[in-house]
């Protein structure tokens, strides 16, 4: 009996440094390529914003982008529902879906295509962790788990986030089922991955939460409770605005190349209208100023409709961080209607519609208190929980599957 517990002990060891030595070399990888990246998005934003002429050049961008797919021989289409999808189905991922959104989402930013970075993560990181399982040969039921450790690890060097970004793709890919297995791995590969993003230089947001709340009381609860109602009707508002644009314009305009100039021109078309470029990028500068508590009370629909448009169009980048910043500036507005702090109102609003989109509550929260610490954890949670279940089964991704009904299968 003895030998026997012995022996499963050491299994569990050789296991555990395995796994954490894999961890450890996706995210050394990762951190390197993420924090390049990072400093890539920042460094175009930058030159736009003192350029403003860059935006008129979007649908020659637009042009490059679909060009460069079509020279990798890759649709242009292809997202992170592809990477969602690999991962269950240990399909293929294309080496060259790396260098290609990298470079595809550094153009969107460059010409003011409003989109954010995470989706270029889960894409870049999923396709170097599938590029390290397919170099060393694991098992088939193994080889998930790198392209999950490539995901994490990307996420986390961009966002600063580790747990965040461990347990959130973990946690999107079946929503109620989520494999544990991949725990340690994800967790050793987005610590690396957000440590050495940090020592090669990556450039940190000045995350601050200026509440007004004194402490956590029943009033803040039900406010928090209104948040999270709003949060959930404004990310099915979301899903449902992307999921039909998306349709729309590949129905109306089948032409790669085609699509994605119109696109660019009707997004530069939009912000001469608007007479401001707060909606074209990842728009963090809007999300810090609702964190103080000031937003334009349609901001967020505003930016809702730049990224339907932009990403619609085939412009690469992801929907998360301008989820924060519709989330943000929809949550200011709110807090400031039922009482509540507007700059908490705007924290609780980015987390509660991010956890909307991509039905990841555990990961919503594990955010909050990286981002904001876990002085209002509570109220976080109230959100999170709320937004959860009333946004249904909508989600950003087509690929993500309901293991378990949110209503449960007797209902």
């Amino acid at each position: 009996m003895f030998r026997k517990q012995f022996h499963a002990s050491m299994l569990y060891g050789v296991a555990f440094l395995r796994w954490v030595l894999t961890g450890v070399v996706i995210g050394a990888v990762c951190g390197v390529i993420g924090a390049l990246f990072a400093m890539a998005v920042e460094g175009v934003t930058h030159l736009r914003q003192h350029h403003t002429f860059l935006l008129y050049l979007l649908p020659l961008g637009g042009l490059a982008i679909a060009g460069l797919y079509r020279l990798m021989k890759l649709p242009l289409s292809l997202g992170t529902d592809e990477i969602i999808t690999t991962v269950r189905t240990q399909g293929h991922v294309p080496v060259l879906m790396a260098p290609a959104i990298f470079l595809s989402t550094v153009i969107t930013h460059l010409l003011g295509g409003s989109a954010g970075r995470e989706g270029a993560a889960l894409q870049l990181g999923g396709s170097i962790g599938a590029a390290v399982g397919d170099l060393t040969h694991p098992k088939s039921d193994s080889r998930r788990i790198f392209e999950l450790c490539g995901m994490a690890a990307l996420f986390a060097a961009l966002f600063g986030t580790p747990l965040t970004a461990a347990v959130f793709v973990i946690e999107i890919i079946e929503v109620g089922r989520i494999n544990y297995r991949a725990f340690l791995p994800c967790v050793a590969s987005a610590v690396t991955a957000a440590l050495v993003a940090k020592f090669v230089g990556a450039p940190e947001e000045p995350w601050f939460l200026a509440s007004g709340l004194e402490q956590v009381t029943a009033v803040s609860a039900l406010q928090a409770c209104g948040v999270g109602i709003a949060c959930a009707l404004v990310a099915i508002l979301f899903c449902t605005v992307m999921h039909i644009c998306g349709k729309t314009f590949r129905k109306v305009v089948p032409n790669d190349f085609l699509r994605i100039a119109l696109g660019g021109v009707v997004v530069v078309l939009m912000s001469l209208m608007l007479g401001t470029q707060d909606y074209n990028g990842g728009g963090m500068h809007v999300i810090f100023a609702a964190l103080a508590g000031e937003a334009f009370p349609w901001a967020f629909l505003l930016k809702l409709l730049f990224t339907a448009v932009t990403l619609s169009a085939g412009f690469k980048g992801g929907e998360i961080v301008p989820s924060f910043f519709v989330g943000a500036t929809m949550g200011c507005t709110v807090a400031g209607l039922i009482g509540l702090s507007p700059a908490l109102g705007a924290a609780l609003g980015l987390v509660g519609v991010f956890c909307g989109v991509t039905n990841a509550p555990l990961a919503a929260i594990l955010l909050s208190i990286e981002l904001f610490g876990a002085e209002y954890l509570p109220l976080f949670g109230v959100v999170a929980a709320v937004s959860f279940m009333l946004s249904g089964h909508f989600s950003l991704y087509h690929a993500q599957l309901f293991a378990e009904p949110k209503l449960g299968h007797e209902e």
